[in-house]
């Protein structure tokens, strides 16, 4: 069926989204972390919504996978740093992400999807 695939950028990243979606077995994830993404909507093991890298190397691999246009080592040298401004806004029209006060900078459009 359809799926969304996203790079999320965050110190500690993986972490923090493995603890969004909740444990991997959604029997477990019901009843230790309800309100996780897997507690809340996951249906069986197989069908438990959401994916996560359980590594920064696997983010790795899997980025290359579903984005092979995307460059991360240069996202690292250019477009990281200037994350780091401040508050990151999305425009959804123009799917880029702008750093106010840095002169609206516009970062590396969305991939599409």
């Amino acid at each position: 069926g359809p799926m969304w695939a996203y790079i999320l950028a965050h110190e500690n990243a993986v972490p923090l989204w493995r603890s969004l979606m909740g444990p991997t077995k959604v029997f477990r994830a019901r009843n230790s972390v309800p309100d996780s993404i897997r507690g809340s909507y996951g249906l069986t093991d197989t069908r438990n919504t959401t994916h996560g890298s359980d590594s920064p190397a696997s983010a790795s691999r899997e980025i290359a996978f579903f984005f092979p246009e995307f460059n991360e080592e240069l996202w690292y040298q250019q477009e990281e740093p200037r994350l780091r401004w401040g508050p990151v806004h999305y425009n959804a029209e123009e799917r880029v992400h702008a750093v106010p006060g840095a002169g609206g900078t516009e970062l590396t459009p969305a991939p599409p999807g």
